[in-house]
C-alpha cells in the first residue's frame, strides 16, 4: 500500500512540475510576442495566472505529503511522547478540516460560477479553472487520511516524523 501511495505522490509532483514548465513556456511565449514580434497576446497573462493557481493548489498537496508545510517542530519536540503524538494527530485533523473546507467551498464555487468562461479564453469554462480547489482539497484529504493512519498505528512509539530534505523526498 505504501508503494501505491508513494507513486501517487510522485505522480502528483510530476504533474506540478509539468504545470511549472507550462507556465514558463506561456510566459516566455508572451514575452517573445510582445518584444520580438511586437504584438501582445491577449490570453497569455490570464492563462499564466490560472496556471499559477493550479501550481499553488497541487503543489500544496505535494508539500503536505512531503511534510513541507509550516510546523513547530522545535516546540513540539520539547513535549513528552504522548503529547507529541496528540499534537501530531491534532495537526493532521486541522489540515484535514481545512481540506474539507476547500472541497466544499470549491464545489460551491464551481456550481455558482462554473458556467462562465474565461475573459480572454472564451472557450474555456471557469469550472475547469475552479476545479483545482476541490480536487486539491480532496487530494489533501486523502493525504491526511494516510498520515492519520500512520500516526495512530500501534507500535509507532509517538515519535514525531520530521520533514525530509528535498534530496531525500525525491
Amino acid at each position: 500500500m505504501q508503494k501505491i501511495y508513494d507513486r501517487f505522490i510522485d505522480g502528483l509532483q510530476v504533474f506540478s512540475t509539468v504545470l511549472c514548465a507550462l507556465i514558463l513556456a506561456v510566459v516566455l511565449l508572451g514575452v517573445f510576442y510582445r518584444y520580438v514580434v511586437d504584438q501582445a497576446l491577449s490570453w497569455y497573462d490570464e492563462f499564466a495566472g490560472y496556471l499559477l493557481v493550479w501550481i499553488t493548489m497541487y503543489g500544496s498537496a505535494v508539500g503536505l505529503a512531503r511534510r513541507k508545510h509550516i510546523s513547530f517542530d522545535t516546540l513540539v519536540e520539547r513535549f513528552p511522547r504522548g503529547a507529541r503524538r496528540a499534537l501530531e494527530i491534532f495537526g493532521i485533523l486541522c489540515v484535514m478540516g481545512f481540506s474539507l473546507v476547500l472541497v466544499v467551498s470549491g464545489w460551491r464555487l464551481i456550481e455558482e460560477m462554473g458556467g462562465d468562461t474565461a475573459i480572454s479564453l472564451e472557450k474555456v469554462p471557469m469550472a475547469w479553472i475552479y476545479s483545482a480547489m476541490p480536487i486539491s482539497g480532496a487530494l489533501m484529504l486523502v493525504i491526511g487520511v494516510a498520515q492519520l493512519l500512520k500516526a495512530v498505528a500501534p507500535g509507532r512509539g509517538a515519535k514525531l516524523e520530521k520533514a525530509k530534505p528535498m534530496e531525500e523526498a525525491q
